[in-house]
């Protein structure tokens, strides 16, 4: 073999050891001391921030009794590292539950990621880190042809409780209505796995939710489900998410640069990768990105 392509191999080599040490969760980051600094005074003598979830949320959130996997629990953990402090992780029931609890001081953020509206700013700042859509999921072969909002009169879409989905499936029943078409039978359910559940029972006909989660949910229904409406705005402008911290906290900025030094170390794009969500990927983290809901 010539020296040119033993060098060749070596470099690839080499190339392919840093893309599996970069997926590898239990990568070791360096503390930023700068940023350490920076932590609520409370914070520092504790060790520890607690992030709060609302179940399930698949890829980002994969809840399994007291354990979380998933694209947000690797980054969550990498953050921690970043900043030298542990974070360990709660459950609460719905989405509700867990902006409440922020806001209150009971956990010291949500990292999410959960969609950020300028009516939400109002109470909470969001710590943006990922672009979303919202689609569908139906059965294999879209039995009831849903493809659109348009085409949801009439249907049984099941939802997730008090997100911005429910609100624009509930405004779009509303203008069914208006139309002269039968309204929307809005089904709501407190996590995403009873929502697709719904769905993959015949109890619902779409599922009307986050395209990241579907096209996990849908690559693991060996073939039953499909994903309706991908392309089309579906009632929503650009859709940005992120973690949610109080308003005005100190840990909002704080986030920001260090979710920024987690994109500058290639970190943010390999676990985005190793979970199939390259394509949420934003360049930049920011402080309350999201735009108005739709009227």
């Amino acid at each position: 073999m010539s020296h040119k392509k033993l060098i060749a191999l070596a470099l690839v080599s080499v190339a392919l050891a840093g893309v599996a040490r970069a997926q590898d969760a239990s990568i070791k980051l360096d503390v930023n001391k700068a940023l350490h600094d920076r932590l609520p005074e409370d914070i520092k003598p504790a060790g520890k921030m607690i992030s709060v979830n609302n179940g399930s949320f698949p890829p980002y959130e994969i809840v399994t009794g007291t354990d979380m996997t998933g694209a947000s629990a690797d980054l969550t953990d990498a953050l921690g590292q970043v900043l030298g402090v542990k974070i360990e992780h709660a459950t609460v029931g719905g989405l509700p539950a867990l902006l409440a609890g922020v806001n209150a001081g009971r956990y010291q953020f949500a990292f999410g990621p959960i969609g950020d509206y300028k009516d939400r700013e109002a109470a909470s700042d969001f710590v943006d880190w990922v672009q979303e859509f919202v689609v569908f999921a139906t059965l294999k072969g879209n039995p009831k042809g849903i493809g659109s909002l348009d085409t949801s009169c009439g249907q049984r879409i099941s939802v997730m409780a008090g997100g911005s989905a429910e609100r624009v499936i509930k405004a779009q029943s509303d203008k069914c209505k208006a139309d002269g078409k039968e309204p929307v039978e809005v089904q709501s359910y407190t996590d995403q796995p009873a929502s697709i559940l719904a769905v993959r029972s015949k109890r619902a006909d779409a599922f009307f939710s986050s395209q990241a989660p579907l096209t996990y949910f849908v690559s693991q229904a060996n073939g039953q489900l499909e994903l309706t409406g991908v392309g089309q705005k579906n009632g929503f402008e650009d859709i940005f998410q992120g973690a949610v911290v109080p308003k005005g906290s100190p840990l909002g900025p704080l986030f920001v640069d260090a979710i920024k030094v987690l994109m500058d170390n290639g970190t943010y794009a390999a676990i985005m990768k190793k979970w199939g969500i390259e394509n949420n990927m934003i360049k930049q983290p920011g402080l309350n990105l999201g735009g108005q809901l739709p009227k």
